[in-house]
């Protein structure tokens, strides 16, 4: 069995960014990948604005006395005069500061009568100025090529006028599942038949990563009709997921299907949950090998059982196919946290644990560690990463993976 770090490089060095980019407007950019740099084509802010609502100076007017006649008034989104010499400008919050002025006084530290205000604050050159150009100047790459496009990255893109920004198309993804005992909830549960939980789970992580998903569904357990999904999800689709039939019983006709089809890279990690995890390519026909497409189509196979197949995606399917769709961080951030358990058994595989952050900030550990429980997932606000042959005493430092960064 390969260890969780060889298994995850072994996937992220066979994944390339997808060909293929579209141009959309910046309000509908969200969580898609830059296929280009963005370079600022302006300073920002474009011009000297005031930090501060109050009165516009000169220094050396001062100097003379603290009492200065009101010249204008300028509110934000409106081009002033100069400074009069010997003046002060009523100025407010991200308005231009007149030519002449060298700081602003905020209005706390005047006093004003009718149409004089007086200084009574001695202001140093530039004070509540914001520099033109101070967060961003002109010609400078303000988000990279690779990067996801969050909600303040779009603000970003729009603060230096970028209506449309050219992204990464979206990663298509054919998904299916095996099972003959797998029902979808609303139909009759008949004897020895469970929901079909995994496949609102996986669809749900596949649309938040943004992906383009076809869903053939619940595929009967015999080899041949596994062959014929493989065979029909090539054509047309980047990456091929699947859940159950990945292990070694007479029943499980994924890997013997994906073996006659295409081949295995990886079968099996070291790791707990999600141990029958598989990772390969199928065959594409000759429809699917023209206009220059690969001439295979990625697979994985994730294991049937809920928490392995929610955890084995976070881990692996969610990095690759970030991966593919050309994002260039894919790693999650972890946290070193306190334990505030204790679990003697160490295990020869590497844990991933589901544990929740307490009120003293430490971790809690769900009591049923199971793969069949799935309302650890939802208990939990994330994985311990658990070395292998490692038990954990209370008060130790653990590795802490929030869900936060994997469900993104």
């Amino acid at each position: 069995m390969l260890a969780t770090a060889d298994a995850l490089a072994i996937l992220l060095d066979a994944a390339r960014p997808i060909d293929g980019t579209q141009t959309l407007p910046t309000l509908n950019a969200l969580n898609r990948v830059l296929a280009t740099d963005v370079t600022s084509p302006l300073d920002v802010p474009p011009m000297n604005t005031s930090a501060m609502d109050g009165y516009a100076v000169r220094l050396a007017d001062l100097a003379h006395g603290s009492r200065l006649p009101v010249s204008q008034r300028i509110p934000a989104g409106h081009a002033p005069a100069p400074l009069a010499p010997d003046s002060a400008a009523r100025i407010f919050t991200g308005a231009t500061v007149p030519a002449g002025a060298d700081a602003v006084v905020m209005q706390e530290q005047t006093e004003v009568a009718g149409d004089e205000v007086t200084i009574v604050h001695r202001p140093h050159a530039g004070e509540w100025i914001t520099a033109q150009g101070a967060d961003i100047r002109a010609g400078s790459v303000i988000l990279p090529a690779g990067t996801r496009l969050t909600p303040q990255a779009l603000g970003l893109a729009a603060s230096v006028g970028c209506a449309r920004l050219e992204v990464r198309r979206r990663v298509k993804v054919a998904v299916f599942f095996t099972g003959d005992e797998l029902t979808m909830p609303g139909d009759p549960l008949k004897p020895g038949a469970i929901y079909n939980s995994n496949r609102f789970t996986l669809r749900g992580l596949l649309d938040t990563l943004g992906c383009e998903v076809t869903d053939y569904g619940i595929v009967a357990d015999q080899l041949d009709a596994t062959r014929a999904t493989l065979r029909e999800a090539a054509q047309a689709h980047d990456l091929i997921l699947t859940c159950g039939g990945v292990s070694v019983g007479e029943e499980d006709h994924v890997k013997p299907a994906v073996e006659a089809e295409g081949r295995l890279s990886m079968w099996q990690i070291a790791m707990k949950p999600g141990k029958p995890l598989a990772f390969g390519t199928v065959r594409r026909g000759a429809d699917g090998a023209i206009g220059g497409e690969p001439a295979e189509t990625f697979f994985i196979g994730l294991p049937g059982n809920p928490v392995s197949s929610f955890v084995t995606f976070l881990l692996f399917v969610r990095p690759f196919v970030l991966r593919l769709a050309g994002a260039q961080a894919v790693a999650p951030r972890a946290l070193s946290l306190r334990a505030d358990f204790t679990q003697g058994k160490a295990d020869r595989r590497n844990e991933f644990l589901r544990a929740r952050v307490n009120a003293a900030g430490g971790l809690d550990l769900f009591a049923n560690q199971s793969s069949a429980v799935l309302t650890s997932t939802v208990w939990g606000d994330g994985l311990i990463d658990n070395p292998p042959n490692h038990a954990i005493s209370a008060g130790e430092t653990v590795r802490f993976i929030p869900f936060s960064e994997l469900l993104n």
